[in-house]
Protein backbone atom coordinates (compact mmCIF):
# COMPACT_ATOMS: atom_id res chain seq x y z
CA UNK A 1 0.00 0.00 0.00
CA UNK A 2 1.38 3.16 -1.09
CA UNK A 3 1.94 6.01 1.70
CA UNK A 4 -1.22 8.30 1.92
CA UNK A 5 -0.28 11.75 1.32
CA UNK A 6 0.31 14.25 4.28
CA UNK A 7 -2.71 16.99 4.75
CA UNK A 8 -2.46 19.76 3.68
CA UNK A 9 -1.96 22.94 6.47
CA UNK A 10 -4.79 25.36 6.11
CA UNK A 11 -3.26 29.14 5.39
CA UNK A 12 -2.62 30.86 8.54
CA UNK A 13 -3.71 34.49 8.25
CA UNK A 14 -2.83 36.94 10.85
CA UNK A 15 -6.17 39.93 10.69
CA UNK A 16 -4.83 43.25 11.86
CA UNK A 17 -7.46 45.55 13.28
CA UNK A 18 -7.16 49.13 11.46
CA UNK A 19 -8.32 52.13 12.79
CA UNK A 20 -10.78 51.88 15.64
CA UNK A 21 -11.96 55.45 14.82
CA UNK A 22 -13.61 54.25 11.79
CA UNK A 23 -15.68 50.63 11.10
CA UNK A 24 -12.49 48.86 10.92
CA UNK A 25 -14.08 46.73 14.72
CA UNK A 26 -17.53 46.14 12.96
CA UNK A 27 -15.70 45.07 9.48
CA UNK A 28 -13.28 42.33 11.64
CA UNK A 29 -16.39 41.28 13.74
CA UNK A 30 -18.93 40.48 10.55
CA UNK A 31 -15.80 38.55 8.64
CA UNK A 32 -15.19 36.95 11.63
CA UNK A 33 -18.51 35.47 11.55
CA UNK A 34 -18.72 34.81 8.11
CA UNK A 35 -18.57 31.03 7.34
CA UNK A 36 -16.59 31.11 4.27
CA UNK A 37 -14.27 33.47 6.05
CA UNK A 38 -13.61 30.53 8.83
CA UNK A 39 -13.39 27.94 6.56
CA UNK A 40 -11.05 29.15 4.05
CA UNK A 41 -8.18 30.10 6.86
CA UNK A 42 -6.83 30.09 10.44
CA UNK A 43 -7.45 33.93 11.29
CA UNK A 44 -5.74 35.01 14.22
CA UNK A 45 -6.85 38.81 14.93
CA UNK A 46 -4.78 41.54 16.69
CA UNK A 47 -5.87 43.91 18.20
CA UNK A 48 -7.59 44.37 21.24
CA UNK A 49 -11.15 42.24 23.16
CA UNK A 50 -12.63 45.21 24.29
CA UNK A 51 -12.55 47.25 20.63
CA UNK A 52 -13.59 43.86 19.06
CA UNK A 53 -16.59 43.80 21.36
CA UNK A 54 -17.79 46.54 20.37
CA UNK A 55 -17.23 46.27 16.61
CA UNK A 56 -19.42 43.23 17.12
CA UNK A 57 -21.82 44.94 18.84
CA UNK A 58 -21.96 47.56 15.96
CA UNK A 59 -22.69 44.65 13.32
CA UNK A 60 -24.91 43.07 15.82
CA UNK A 61 -23.30 39.40 15.39
CA UNK A 62 -22.47 36.98 18.15
CA UNK A 63 -18.65 35.80 17.79
CA UNK A 64 -17.06 32.50 18.58
CA UNK A 65 -13.23 33.02 18.95
CA UNK A 66 -10.47 31.91 21.28
CA UNK A 67 -8.68 34.73 23.25
CA UNK A 68 -5.22 34.93 24.23
CA UNK A 69 -3.25 37.45 25.62
CA UNK A 70 0.53 38.46 25.44
CA UNK A 71 2.86 35.32 26.28
CA UNK A 72 0.20 32.43 25.62
CA UNK A 73 0.72 29.94 23.07
CA UNK A 74 -1.68 29.30 20.00
CA UNK A 75 -4.15 27.07 20.62
CA UNK A 76 -3.13 23.49 18.81
CA UNK A 77 -6.73 22.67 17.49
CA UNK A 78 -7.80 25.90 15.35
CA UNK A 79 -11.78 25.26 15.08
CA UNK A 80 -12.44 28.56 15.61
CA UNK A 81 -10.25 32.11 14.97
CA UNK A 82 -8.57 33.44 17.27
CA UNK A 83 -8.02 36.80 19.39
CA UNK A 84 -4.86 38.44 20.64
CA UNK A 85 -6.15 40.33 22.95
CA UNK A 86 -3.05 43.33 23.63
CA UNK A 87 -5.03 44.92 25.70
CA UNK A 88 -3.73 48.29 23.72
CA UNK A 89 -6.63 49.75 23.10
CA UNK A 90 -9.72 51.22 25.37
CA UNK A 91 -12.39 52.52 23.05
CA UNK A 92 -13.31 54.85 25.49
CA UNK A 93 -10.14 56.81 24.21
CA UNK A 94 -11.03 56.49 20.80
CA UNK A 95 -13.58 59.16 19.30
CA UNK A 96 -15.31 57.46 16.89
CA UNK A 97 -15.65 59.17 13.19
CA UNK A 98 -12.16 60.91 14.25
CA UNK A 99 -8.86 61.00 13.07
CA UNK A 100 -6.79 60.26 16.32
CA UNK A 101 -3.55 59.59 17.28
CA UNK A 102 -5.09 56.58 19.62
CA UNK A 103 -6.55 54.97 16.63
CA UNK A 104 -3.87 55.26 14.26
CA UNK A 105 -1.61 53.85 17.11
CA UNK A 106 -3.83 51.00 17.13
CA UNK A 107 -3.40 50.09 13.94
CA UNK A 108 0.07 50.68 13.93
CA UNK A 109 0.85 48.41 16.42
CA UNK A 110 -1.16 46.11 15.01
CA UNK A 111 -0.19 45.87 11.87
CA UNK A 112 3.60 45.93 12.45
CA UNK A 113 3.01 42.82 14.96
CA UNK A 114 1.15 40.93 12.46
CA UNK A 115 3.48 41.82 9.93
CA UNK A 116 6.72 40.60 12.14
CA UNK A 117 4.96 37.29 12.64
CA UNK A 118 4.25 36.56 8.84
CA UNK A 119 8.29 37.44 7.91
CA UNK A 120 8.93 35.03 11.08
CA UNK A 121 7.03 32.30 9.13
CA UNK A 122 4.18 32.17 12.31
CA UNK A 123 1.69 33.13 9.26
CA UNK A 124 1.16 32.71 5.81
CA UNK A 125 -0.25 35.87 5.31
CA UNK A 126 -1.32 39.33 6.60
CA UNK A 127 -4.90 40.98 6.07
CA UNK A 128 -6.09 43.95 7.66
CA UNK A 129 -9.54 46.44 7.97
CA UNK A 130 -8.90 49.28 7.05
CA UNK A 131 -6.22 52.69 7.96
CA UNK A 132 -6.49 56.47 8.19
CA UNK A 133 -2.72 57.47 6.62
CA UNK A 134 -3.77 60.88 8.77
CA UNK A 135 -3.79 59.04 11.55
CA UNK A 136 -1.18 56.90 10.97
CA UNK A 137 1.03 59.80 10.61
CA UNK A 138 0.15 61.43 13.37
CA UNK A 139 2.05 57.96 15.73
CA UNK A 140 4.58 57.66 12.58
CA UNK A 141 5.18 61.01 10.75
CA UNK A 142 6.66 61.14 7.13
CA UNK A 143 4.36 57.86 6.70
CA UNK A 144 2.86 57.29 3.12
CA UNK A 145 1.92 54.11 2.62
CA UNK A 146 1.74 50.51 3.58
CA UNK A 147 3.84 49.52 0.89
CA UNK A 148 7.15 51.56 2.46
CA UNK A 149 5.92 50.90 6.08
CA UNK A 150 5.92 46.71 5.36
CA UNK A 151 8.83 47.25 3.76
CA UNK A 152 10.64 48.72 6.93
CA UNK A 153 8.80 47.14 8.99
CA UNK A 154 10.58 43.91 7.37
CA UNK A 155 13.67 45.06 6.25
CA UNK A 156 12.52 44.57 2.41
CA UNK A 157 14.13 45.76 -0.12
CA UNK A 158 12.55 44.53 -3.16
CA UNK A 159 9.83 45.83 -5.62
CA UNK A 160 6.33 45.95 -4.18
CA UNK A 161 3.21 47.22 -5.75
CA UNK A 162 -0.40 47.54 -5.06
CA UNK A 163 -2.83 45.68 -6.90
CA UNK A 164 -6.78 46.60 -6.68
CA UNK A 165 -8.79 43.44 -7.54
CA UNK A 166 -12.34 42.41 -8.23
CA UNK A 167 -13.68 39.26 -9.45
CA UNK A 168 -12.39 38.35 -13.13
CA UNK A 169 -10.38 42.82 -13.42
CA UNK A 170 -7.51 43.41 -11.41
CA UNK A 171 -5.50 47.07 -11.88
CA UNK A 172 -1.94 47.66 -11.25
CA UNK A 173 -0.56 50.97 -11.36
CA UNK A 174 3.62 52.10 -12.57
CA UNK A 175 3.15 55.16 -10.26
CA UNK A 176 1.46 55.53 -7.49
CA UNK A 177 1.18 58.07 -4.35
CA UNK A 178 2.85 60.98 -5.97
CA UNK A 179 1.52 64.37 -7.34
CA UNK A 180 -0.15 63.89 -10.86
CA UNK A 181 2.62 66.55 -12.30
CA UNK A 182 5.29 64.41 -11.43
CA UNK A 183 3.88 61.11 -13.38
CA UNK A 184 5.50 61.62 -17.03
CA UNK A 185 8.54 62.34 -15.34
CA UNK A 186 8.65 59.04 -13.52
CA UNK A 187 7.67 56.63 -16.68
CA UNK A 188 10.67 54.13 -17.93
CA UNK A 189 11.12 51.40 -20.00
CA UNK A 190 12.56 49.75 -17.46
CA UNK A 191 10.05 51.06 -14.57
CA UNK A 192 6.96 49.76 -16.63
CA UNK A 193 8.66 46.41 -18.08
CA UNK A 194 8.67 45.81 -14.27
CA UNK A 195 5.32 46.35 -13.31
CA UNK A 196 4.50 44.01 -16.56
CA UNK A 197 6.80 41.44 -14.58
CA UNK A 198 5.06 41.86 -11.49
CA UNK A 199 1.68 41.87 -12.39
CA UNK A 200 2.11 38.90 -14.54
CA UNK A 201 3.77 36.88 -11.72
CA UNK A 202 0.95 38.08 -9.10
CA UNK A 203 -1.54 37.04 -11.55
CA UNK A 204 -0.32 33.59 -11.82
CA UNK A 205 0.10 33.53 -8.36
CA UNK A 206 -3.46 33.92 -7.85
CA UNK A 207 -4.68 30.96 -10.07
CA UNK A 208 -4.94 32.47 -13.63
CA UNK A 209 -2.29 30.62 -15.46
CA UNK A 210 -1.92 32.80 -18.70
CA UNK A 211 -2.52 36.32 -17.62
CA UNK A 212 -3.91 39.03 -20.20
CA UNK A 213 -2.56 42.72 -19.34
CA UNK A 214 -4.04 45.43 -20.86
CA UNK A 215 -1.43 48.31 -20.67
CA UNK A 216 -2.94 52.41 -20.82
CA UNK A 217 -1.18 55.31 -22.27
CA UNK A 218 -0.82 57.91 -19.99
CA UNK A 219 -2.03 60.98 -22.46
CA UNK A 220 -5.58 61.43 -24.23
CA UNK A 221 -6.71 58.94 -26.88
CA UNK A 222 -3.33 57.48 -25.49
CA UNK A 223 -1.56 60.57 -27.24
CA UNK A 224 -3.21 60.09 -30.94
CA UNK A 225 0.04 59.16 -32.30
CA UNK A 226 2.15 62.24 -31.02
CA UNK A 227 -0.41 65.03 -31.39
CA UNK A 228 -1.09 65.04 -27.79
CA UNK A 229 2.05 63.58 -25.92
CA UNK A 230 5.11 61.37 -26.89
CA UNK A 231 5.38 58.98 -23.74
CA UNK A 232 3.26 56.08 -25.41
CA UNK A 233 5.79 56.26 -28.15
CA UNK A 234 8.94 56.95 -26.84
CA UNK A 235 8.36 54.65 -23.32
CA UNK A 236 5.20 52.76 -23.12
CA UNK A 237 4.93 50.96 -26.30
CA UNK A 238 8.63 49.54 -26.72
CA UNK A 239 8.21 48.08 -22.57
CA UNK A 240 4.91 46.40 -24.28
CA UNK A 241 6.80 45.23 -27.22
CA UNK A 242 9.65 44.05 -24.25
CA UNK A 243 7.31 42.46 -21.99
CA UNK A 244 6.00 40.40 -25.17
CA UNK A 245 9.30 39.03 -25.71
CA UNK A 246 9.64 37.63 -22.45
CA UNK A 247 6.76 35.71 -23.25
CA UNK A 248 4.13 37.96 -21.41
CA UNK A 249 0.62 38.72 -22.24
CA UNK A 250 0.45 42.08 -22.37
CA UNK A 251 -1.46 44.90 -25.61
CA UNK A 252 -1.12 48.34 -25.61
CA UNK A 253 -1.13 50.94 -24.93
CA UNK A 254 -4.38 51.39 -25.12
CA UNK A 255 -6.35 54.99 -24.54
CA UNK A 256 -7.45 55.26 -20.70
CA UNK A 257 -11.25 56.51 -21.18
CA UNK A 258 -11.78 53.17 -23.15
CA UNK A 259 -9.57 50.06 -21.82
CA UNK A 260 -11.39 49.61 -18.98
CA UNK A 261 -14.76 49.06 -21.24
CA UNK A 262 -13.00 46.39 -23.04
CA UNK A 263 -11.45 44.95 -19.43
CA UNK A 264 -14.65 44.83 -17.97
CA UNK A 265 -15.90 42.67 -20.82
CA UNK A 266 -13.54 39.84 -20.87
CA UNK A 267 -10.93 41.07 -22.74
CA UNK A 268 -8.24 41.33 -20.77
CA UNK A 269 -7.49 40.47 -16.70
CA UNK A 270 -5.47 43.22 -15.49
CA UNK A 271 -5.03 46.86 -16.79
CA UNK A 272 -2.14 48.78 -15.83
CA UNK A 273 -2.40 52.07 -15.32
CA UNK A 274 -0.21 54.86 -15.32
CA UNK A 275 -1.08 56.73 -12.30
CA UNK A 276 -2.87 56.53 -9.10
CA UNK A 277 -6.76 57.79 -10.09
CA UNK A 278 -6.31 56.31 -13.74
CA UNK A 279 -7.34 53.00 -12.76
CA UNK A 280 -8.67 53.36 -9.10
CA UNK A 281 -11.63 55.53 -10.02
CA UNK A 282 -12.48 53.02 -12.60
CA UNK A 283 -12.11 49.82 -10.04
CA UNK A 284 -14.11 51.73 -7.84
CA UNK A 285 -16.77 52.52 -9.86
CA UNK A 286 -17.47 49.09 -10.88
CA UNK A 287 -17.12 47.66 -7.70
CA UNK A 288 -16.80 50.23 -4.60
CA UNK A 289 -17.75 47.32 -1.86
CA UNK A 290 -16.50 44.14 -3.14
CA UNK A 291 -12.51 45.33 -4.50
CA UNK A 292 -9.21 44.24 -2.76
CA UNK A 293 -6.22 46.12 -2.58
CA UNK A 294 -3.59 43.41 -2.56
CA UNK A 295 0.14 44.41 -2.04
CA UNK A 296 2.44 41.76 -4.14
CA UNK A 297 6.29 41.62 -4.21
CA UNK A 298 6.41 41.16 -0.94
CA UNK A 299 7.60 36.86 0.44
CA UNK A 300 3.83 36.97 1.77
CA UNK A 301 0.44 38.27 0.76
CA UNK A 302 -0.87 41.52 2.06
CA UNK A 303 -4.44 41.86 1.36
CA UNK A 304 -7.13 43.94 2.54
CA UNK A 305 -10.36 46.25 1.45
CA UNK A 306 -9.52 49.08 -1.08
CA UNK A 307 -11.90 51.24 0.40
CA UNK A 308 -10.95 53.41 3.70
CA UNK A 309 -12.26 53.61 7.51
CA UNK A 310 -15.33 55.47 6.29
CA UNK A 311 -15.64 58.01 9.48
CA UNK A 312 -19.20 58.85 8.36
CA UNK A 313 -20.52 55.64 9.17
CA UNK A 314 -18.70 54.19 12.23
CA UNK A 315 -20.74 53.02 14.41
CA UNK A 316 -24.06 52.82 13.04
CA UNK A 317 -24.15 49.11 11.35
CA UNK A 318 -24.20 49.87 7.79
CA UNK A 319 -20.43 48.92 7.10
CA UNK A 320 -20.68 46.53 4.16
CA UNK A 321 -18.01 43.68 4.73
CA UNK A 322 -17.71 42.52 1.34
CA UNK A 323 -14.36 43.66 0.02
CA UNK A 324 -13.12 42.93 3.59
CA UNK A 325 -14.37 39.26 2.98
CA UNK A 326 -12.50 38.81 -0.43
CA UNK A 327 -9.63 40.43 0.66
CA UNK A 328 -9.31 37.64 3.36
CA UNK A 329 -10.42 34.80 0.93
CA UNK A 330 -7.91 36.21 -1.78
CA UNK A 331 -5.21 35.47 0.46
CA UNK A 332 -6.09 32.36 1.25
CA UNK A 333 -6.22 31.29 -1.95
CA UNK A 334 -2.79 32.79 -2.64
CA UNK A 335 -1.59 30.78 0.57
CA UNK A 336 -3.11 27.62 -0.69
CA UNK A 337 -1.97 27.67 -4.29
CA UNK A 338 1.61 28.19 -2.81
CA UNK A 339 1.21 25.12 -0.11
CA UNK A 340 -0.14 22.99 -3.11
CA UNK A 341 2.14 19.78 -3.94
CA UNK A 342 3.65 20.29 -7.36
Amino acid sequence: MSPQPAPLRRPRIALAMGDAAGISAELAARVLADEDVRAAADILVLGDARVLAQGAATAGVTLDVATITEGQSLPTQRDKPVLLDLGHCDPADVPLGEISEAGGRFATENFRRALAMAAGGEVDAVCFTPFNKAAMRLVTPGYEDEIGFTAEAIGFHGVAKEFNVLEGLWNARVTSHVPLKDVASLLSKDGILGNLRLTNDALKASGIARPRIAVAGLNPHAGDHGNFGREEIDIIAPAVEAGKAEQIGCDGPFPADTVFVRAKRGDFDAVLTMYHDQGQIAMKLIGFDSGVTLMGGFPFPICTAAHGTAYDIAGRGIAHPGAMRNAILLAARMVARENAPA
